[in-house]
């Protein structure tokens, strides 16, 4: 579930961001502590063995090899690599986010459009709100792992009733290779084209505002499934990946300190804890584990997208579009009317 902090910064005060750092759930330090520690024990095993094993010719050729790391560093332009590929990652996150499909509006044209207060009615409108559902949830299923463990079968989605035994036959009978989620569309439009003929949507405008609503709906899941098989380019991501290890992994033996009695520029003090090197490693890393975990939103990290609480939010909200909404909102506008003396019959 996305970690949420706006009432903690809903007012500008003395070390508003501040209090933030010591949470855990969704931080930094969860993801990057790891690294860090691995980054810390290569470090002082070579500060050890510099300082305690090495004889003195070995100290002069540790000397020089951790002189050649220093100067190394300074040739790989990390600031420019690393901020450009957030950059693109975070776009095509926010992107993914506003790719949601979300069946609220088509399912207040569904009450509004869709007359009926018989039996058939209310079925054609609970279909076609549930054909909705289960198209977002056949996406959810493909493109995420928390609803692929929800749902690892179409099976599971007729249990949950997502998906009647009669549609799982019609489901499995269409012979595809490249995905079937778009089939509940196809079955929405051929209930609305009923309810069309049988004159339940008034007009062919009424109609034609239904099912432009549900291409909308519908180009919003395959757009997620396009966000799924198109990923950023593998080899702008290991050029990155490659680019932060290895500057750290040369930064390991660069900076450690050396014996300043010899006088090496730039090793003029002597120090055990290398803070500022730590705290270059805790940015710039930090920096990548920010692309790592917005690099599939969808995934089981604590920031990603929860498309389950998504999945029972929507049904939630339709079951209150599909039963209640059209009958309750009549009732009430004819009750408001009585009461101003406007209506009458």
């Amino acid at each position: 579930m996305t970690v949420t902090y706006s009432l903690h910064v809903s007012k500008a005060r003395l070390c508003g961001f501040a209090k933030l750092l010591t949470r855990w759930r969704g931080s930094i330090y969860k993801l990057l502590y790891r690294e860090m520690l691995i980054f810390i024990f290569l470090y002082y095993s070579l500060l050890v063995l510099y300082r305690f094993i090495l004889t003195e010719d070995s100290r002069v050729t540790f000397e020089k090899l951790a002189i050649y790391c220093e100067a190394f560093t300074d040739l790989i332009p990390l600031s420019f690599v690393l901020g450009f590929y957030v950059t693109i990652v975070v776009g095509r996150w926010w992107q993914q986010y506003l790719a949601i499909p979300w069946p609220d509006k088509c399912c207040m044209l569904i009450s509004s459009y869709v007359n009926g207060a018989d039996e058939r009615g209310r079925m054609i409108r609970r279909t076609l709100a549930r054909y909705l559902n289960l198209m977002s949830a056949l996406t959810f299923q493909a493109i995420s792992p928390a609803v692929k463990k929800r749902f690892p079968t179409i099976d599971h989605l007729v249990e949950a009733g997502l998906m009647t035994k009669e549609e799982f036959q019609v489901y499995d009978d269409v012979l595809m290779t490249h995905g079937k989620w778009w089939v509940p569309a196809q079955w929405f439009s051929s209930v609305a084209a009923r309810a069309r003929r049988e004159g339940r949507i008034k007009d062919d405008v009424l109609f034609k505002h239904l099912l432009d609503e549900l291409h909308v709906f519908r180009g919003n899941c395959g757009l997620l499934f396009s966000f799924d098989w198109i990923s950023i380019p593998l080899v702008y991501t290991q050029v990155v990946t490659l680019a932060i290890y290895t500057y750290f992994i040369a930064t390991v033996m660069g900076r450690q300190y050396l014996d300043p009695k010899k006088g090496y520029p730039g090793y003029e003090i002597d120090l055990y804890v290398p803070v500022f090197t730590l705290l270059q490693f805790f940015f710039y890393m930090g920096w990548l584990k920010v692309a790592e975990q917005l690099i599939n939103p969808f995934g089981e990290d604590d920031d990603d997208f929860e498309l389950n609480w998504c999945l029972d939010r929507n049904l939630q909200v339709n079951a209150w579009f599909k039963f209640y909404f059209l009958i309750f909102a009549l009732k009430n506008f004819k009750c408001l009317l009585k009461r101003c003396k406007i209506y009458s019959f």
